[in-house]
């Protein structure tokens, strides 16, 4: 009973799915995944007392999961859609991809986010990576603090802290030095290093959490100076959690919108920038194209991530 319960449910999850493409019969559609939904439900809580606790664990899996990426679904089906509106599904069509290929704001716009995410993350990456060493090293209590409060702070607060630091302390310093400082690209990048140095050395920090202190023993009782030790035995150990640390800073600063919104001043556009400022007139397919991309490439690095270091992913990290 508990399998066909799941089974049913899987089914609703489908009909509601349905139901962006039923035209006229969208309603009917919705109400019939609803009633299923419910239907699996009740169907479950009848079953094998022994398999309830189960069986509502995968029920709440299932409809959680579906809750999160049916919207993302539409969205990358939407962008093939051969309509201005994205009332309902018309036919398929690449005309919007090929409308944003030859839309320079969007290109620009795309190639300044490109720029920020590459420049950011190589800078996160080897600062992120000494302060993960430093951490795994020194021991100390307050390192840790300062090294995650960005990852625990909202991005609001971060985003009016920068800008604030931007404004009142770092442009009036520069100029007494003859340096006009406005807030732009570089502003945007200094913003993303904050935050992005943080998730590199949590995972540097994970990678040494696992690895066997014999062996930087062993490599000093042989007589390595501190740098040969950290070139021949700790860095190739690292290696791979460096690499995952700079993915996810090049995804994360990618599509970062509220702490690049406060900081990038008047003129200067990213890709999450652009696409806010499309969707202000409509939700067009052209928004879905430019996201499904953003979505893509950012899905794309996080994959790769995990494949080179997975424990960054699980929760013994």
């Amino acid at each position: 009973m508990p399998r066909l319960a799941l089974l049913v449910e899987a089914a609703a999850v489908l009909f509601v799915l349905a139901s962006f493409f039923a035209g006229e019969a969208r309603y009917m559609t919705m109400g019939a995944g609803a009633a299923l939904l419910a239907a699996s439900a009740v169907a479950g809580a009848l079953g094998d007392r022994r398999a309830l606790p189960g069986f509502w664990l995968w029920y709440a899996s299932v409809a959680v999961y579906a809750f999160l990426y049916i919207p993302l679904t539409i969205v990358v089906v939407f962008s093939f859609n051969d309509s201005k509106l994205n009332a309902e599904w018309v036919g398929f069509t690449l005309a919007w991809y090929r409308r944003l290929v030859a839309d320079d704001a969007m290109l620009i716009a795309a190639a300044n986010s490109l720029f920020i995410a590459v420049t950011s993350s190589a800078i996160a990456t080897v600062l992120g990576t000494l302060a993960g060493i430093a951490m795994h090293a020194r021991r100390l209590r307050l390192l840790p603090l300062l090294v995650f409060a960005p990852v625990a702070m909202p991005e609001v607060l971060l985003g009016v802290s920068l800008l604030i630091f931007f404004l009142n302390a770092a442009q009036p310093a520069l100029a007494m030095i003859g340096i006009d400082f406005e807030l732009g690209l570089v502003s945007v990048i200094i913003a993303h290093i904050t935050f992005s140095i943080s998730f590199v050395a949590i995972v540097v920090r994970a990678r040494l959490a696992g690895a066997d202190e014999s062996i930087f023993e062993a490599a000093r009782d042989l007589g390595a100076t501190p740098w040969q030790m950290f070139r021949l035995v700790m860095f190739p150990l690292i290696l791979p959690g460096i690499i995952a640390g700079a993915l996810m800073a090049f995804a994360l600063s990618l599509d970062d919108f509220v702490i690049t919104f406060f900081t990038a001043g008047v003129g200067t556009k990213t890709l999450p920038l652009e696409i806010y400022t499309l969707i202000k007139v409509a939700v067009t397919p052209e928004v879905n194209a430019v996201s499904t991309l953003l979505m893509l490439l950012t899905l794309a690095t996080i994959a790769i991530a995990g494949r080179i270091a997975p424990d960054v992913l699980r929760s013994r990290a």
